[in-house]
């Protein structure tokens, strides 16, 4: 499955002129022959809009994902993006993936919340592994912290993810994890990972771009700088098969000697 990464920013705080640089970016992405645009976490709103979290946020089923489902719809792809969401009064750090045809087939809540800021605006989520079928593949959601996290991918990996989606805002100095823990990743799982980033300057922080698709032969199919760029890389269901066939991780755990990892410290 050809699959689209926007490396982007887009224009934080005005949600109109984001969708249209999504808009924009599934029609380079659907004629490029991909079947799935992944943006990056946030990417609705903006990362760095302060207090605005709660003005901006939105129910899974709102205006919002009507609007990126007709955009899915029209150009003939499945999209995932990241956006404030909004259950009654608690509001989550979400990604949701729409099909091609405009059905929303998942909707993910970021487990590990990141920093004071996400801290103080998001509660975090309780599902650490949610999936969805697309193109023949079982495509997993999780957002930027999250994957930082061994178990939470492991999990992924004995729900049986193909492709992982994760849509991120990776800050400077953090670059290290797109550079090597995201293909460490792919490789010990078996499954493709996709990780999507912001990039440039917004409000306090700065974002590192390096958006990847890792294989799970622990290379990346490609690399974005750190500027905007639409990526394009192809997730091959051949090639995962043999590789699972190939390594022996998922075959030669040992689940009886991991009970210390679930311990509280």
């Amino acid at each position: 499955m050809r699959t689209a990464l926007l490396q982007s920013s887009g224009r934080p705080g005005s949600v109109a002129a984001n969708l249209k640089v999504l808009d924009e970016a599934a029609g380079r992405a659907a004629a490029a022959g991909a079947g799935l645009l992944v943006v990056p976490e946030m990417f609705l709103t903006g990362y760095a809009i302060g207090n605005d979290v709660h003005r901006l946020a939105e129910t899974a089923d709102g205006d919002s994902a009507d609007a990126v489902a007709e955009i899915a719809g029209r150009h003939g792809l499945a999209v995932v993006y990241g956006y404030p969401e909004r259950d009654g009064e608690t509001v989550f750090n979400s990604a949701q993936l729409i099909a091609a045809d405009g059905t929303r087939l998942a909707n993910y809540r970021k487990t590990h919340l990141f920093g004071c800021f996400e801290r103080d605006h998001f509660t975090p989520g309780d599902e650490p592994v949610v999936q969805a079928q697309l193109g023949g593949f079982r495509v997993g959601l999780m957002i930027c912290y999250d994957v930082e996290f061994p178990e939470n991918v492991r999990a992924h990996a004995l729900a049986g993810t193909d492709l992982l989606v994760v849509p991120t805002a990776q800050m400077h100095p953090f670059q290290f994890v797109a550079e090597s823990v995201v293909p460490v990743r792919a490789f010990e799982n078996q499954m493709y990972v996709a990780y999507v980033n912001r990039a440039g300057e917004e409000g306090e922080f700065e974002f590192i771009g390096l958006s990847t698709l890792a294989g799970p032969d622990g290379v990346a199919r490609a690399r974005a700088g750190r500027g905007e760029e639409l990526l394009l890389a192809d997730a091959d269901p051949t090639f995962l098969a043999a590789s699972r066939e190939a390594n022996p991780y998922l075959r030669d755990r040992r689940p009886g000697l991991y009970g210390s990892l679930v311990r509280a410290i």
